[in-house]
């Protein structure tokens, strides 16, 4: 193992000489660590990866798209499209609430909480 180290550490000590190290991105900045502590440690590497890739777990991915969906039907001035694609919005939120144990829309804080307040503070007697 100990050769291993010494044919390693001499080809690295020859790359420095050449200034085949040189020309590095980044060359000279501090190292950005991530705070990937709330990433189970045996799915560490995968989501690494992932993200390397420019891909997004499932889940995120199809959040990505409902949040699009939900942009293009506000703005949409034609009701019979609109009604079509809140359909679809509507079976996407269904698809993604089937994968979580709790709705999607109970954890959407800043649409579900204002409904909350409303609620509590038009209740009649209550302060």
């Amino acid at each position: 193992m100990e050769s291993f180290q010494r044919i390693a550490e001499n080809r690295i000590l020859e790359a420095i000489d050449q200034g085949l190290f040189d020309n590095l991105r980044g060359k000279g900045q501090p190292l950005k660590f991530e705070d990937d502590s709330h990433i189970p440690l045996e799915l560490r590497m995968a989501y690494k990866i992932l993200k390397n890739a420019d891909c997004l777990p499932p889940e995120l991915e199809l959040r990505k798209e409902i949040v699009q969906l939900q942009d293009l039907v506000a703005s949409l001035p034609d009701e019979a499209e609109k009604l079509k694609q809140m359909r679809r919005l509507n079976f996407l939120m269904m698809k993604m609430d089937m994968t979580r144990p709790v709705s999607a829309q109970l954890l959407e804080h800043d649409l579900y909480a204002p409904k909350i307040l409303d609620r509590l503070q038009s209740k009649p007697g209550k302060q």
